[in-house]
């Protein structure tokens, strides 16, 4: 993380606690088969953390995904061009989903909130702690990874892959092979920063595709797109035309204790 906290405050113990439990836990979990009884309190966790995410995610759709790196400051090229892409998807109607962390999910949510749009998070909860951004309206915190990603997927319309470092490529490559293997509908997959994603596509192409490993419409299938309003024309018109996309969002139920995200932000 560029930014430093103070770690006196009782707040950040606190976290770091927290982040330190979790971290324990999901060692545990991966080193191999555990008690009946912890995979029976896994799961439920699992299912209740679900259950969480469905209930606060369920009404802030249609949904934009935007992935990047969290270490670009504000100063960045990259973390402008970020904030120039949350406001231009968030003027087409779009809500602007991100992980809820710094650098470039803190641009586009910035972004929309600078235009007075929709601006939602998925933050994880790691060992050195990411504080979900300031520029959030809705945000969901999250234990699990592959929860956190099913819910980046879910309510999304399209994908948005800005410059980044593993957890970025995870996301890209995790959305393109659902999308290879029709697990979903064939979103855009749009990749932003020519000059950082080109060298990425001529590998896929001259040594993947060359290797008979995956398919030149494999490849194809991304978008390399530099400008904002020519990524939002791109998103409205594939999520109209091809998904019949409508404005009209779903309406809270009072009986199932249901309310509008953007009554409890406000």
């Amino acid at each position: 993380m560029d930014t430093q906290v103070e770690t006196s405050s009782p707040a950040v113990r606190m976290s770091e606690e927290k982040a330190k439990r979790v971290r324990k836990a999901v060692q545990k979990f991966v080193s191999g088969p555990q008690s009946r009884f912890r995979e029976l309190l896994m799961s439920l966790r699992a299912f209740f953390e679900m259950i969480v995410a469905f209930r606060h995610l369920h009404f802030v759709g249609p949904c934009v995904t935007v992935f990047g790196s969290a270490r670009f400051g504000e100063s960045h090229p990259y973390y402008q061009l970020a904030r120039r892409v949350g406001e231009e998807i968030s003027m087409a109607g779009f809500t602007v989903m991100t992980g809820g962390g710094p650098g470039i999910m803190e641009a586009a949510n910035r972004g929309a909130r600078d235009v007075g749009g929709h601006s939602v998070g998925c933050n994880i909860l790691l060992p050195m702690e990411q504080q979900p951004n300031p520029y959030l309206d809705v945000y969901v915190d999250f234990r699990y990874f592959f929860i956190r990603k099913l819910m980046l997927a879910k309510y999304s319309y399209a994908f948005v892959a800005m410059p980044g470092g593993l957890g970025t490529l995870d996301e890209l490559f995790e959305i393109a092979t659902l999308v290879q293997t029709r697990k979903v509908e064939e979103f855009p997959m749009i990749l932003v920063g020519s000059e950082f994603w080109n060298p990425l596509l001529t590998y896929l192409r001259e040594t993947m595709a060359a290797e008979g490993t995956l398919s030149t419409a494999d490849i194809d299938r991304f978008h390399v797109i530099d400008s904002p309003e020519e990524i939002a024309a791109l998103v409205s018109e594939i999520a109209r035309k091809r998904f019949g996309l409508t404005q009209e969002a779903a309406r809270p139920k009072w009986w199932l204790f249901e309310t509008s995200p953007w009554r409890c932000a406000s």
